[in-house]
């Protein structure tokens, strides 16, 4: 077994551990869902009625009842047996082709049909795959002509397991301001962190973090180029989060989400 092999094994146990909480929790979506990634990815990813869709990691299927709603055929794929069993418990479920399958694997990848999809998405779980090259290398066979990929991250610069939110009172001749700012300790080089999406996640699991170079990298190895992008931050009148130093308004002009989509060169 490699170590890709291992860092993946503990991440599906983590998520088969966590996929209860993580379905009672996300539900049909939170803030930082609703208001930060939903729209940039589809903004990006303009889903067509009648679409054949590849959903990939698709976790509780929060991704894919959306694209149903808008009229796209979705297969949706997770590694979690747990989080596609309560995937297909919802009301909707029986509307989506839902699938165990690693997106890790390359070959179980390539056995849903060449060429078979107008569009695939990937939210929020690039970072959650300890090997990002079987997908990538999978994605230009299984896109039609044109199709795109589109992904969703915790911005690698900006909100990584090594990026600290910090707030600092500073006197400016009388008058006291809080400064609200994110401090970085570690970006280059790759690394594991184990970590928690959501507070009170029974168990933590592993980040598998890469820098921009790395994380888009891996898309042009495989031929695909970048041709969209957004950071996506709170506006400054969102008071929503957990504790004083939450993502939220306070920290408008830092984006704790990227957006891209890639498609395959020359397409």
């Amino acid at each position: 077994m490699t170590d890709h092999d291992r860092d993946n094994a503990r991440a599906r146990d983590a998520w088969n551990a966590n996929a209860r909480f993580w379905d009672e929790h996300m539900g049909d979506g939170n803030d930082f869902f609703n208001l930060l990634v939903w729209p940039a990815v589809e903004r990006l990813l303009q889903p067509r009625a009648g679409a054949p869709l590849l959903d990939l990691a698709c976790g509780n299927g929060l991704t894919s009842r959306r694209l149903v709603e808008m009229g796209a055929h979705v297969v949706a794929v997770d590694f979690s047996e747990e989080l596609i069993a309560l995937a297909k418990a919802h009301p909707r479920g029986p509307e989506i082709d839902y699938r165990v399958i690693d997106v890790t694997d390359y070959h179980a990848l390539v056995e849903l049909g060449e060429a078979r999809f107008e569009a695939a998405l990937c939210n929020m779980a690039l970072m959650d795959l300890a090997d990002l090259e079987p997908l990538m290398k999978a994605l230009p066979g299984l896109l039609r002509p044109g199709g795109i990929f589109v992904f969703s991250v915790l911005h690698p610069c900006f909100n990584n397991p090594y990026t600290v939110q910090v707030a600092e009172l500073d006197d400016r001749e009388g008058r006291f301001e809080t400064t609200y700012s994110v401090k970085v300790s570690r970006y280059l080089t790759p690394y594991t962190r184990k970590g928690a999406a959501m507070h009170g996640q029974p168990v933590p699991h592993p980040y598998f973090h890469r820098s921009l170079a790395a994380l888009i990298g891996a898309g042009f190895g495989a031929g695909l180029v970048l041709d969209g992008l957004d950071e996506c931050a709170f506006p400054t009148s969102y008071s929503g989060g957990t504790s004083a130093l939450s993502w939220s308004g306070k920290f408008s002009d830092i984006p704790p989400v990227l957006v891209g989509r890639m498609r395959r060169a020359g397409a």
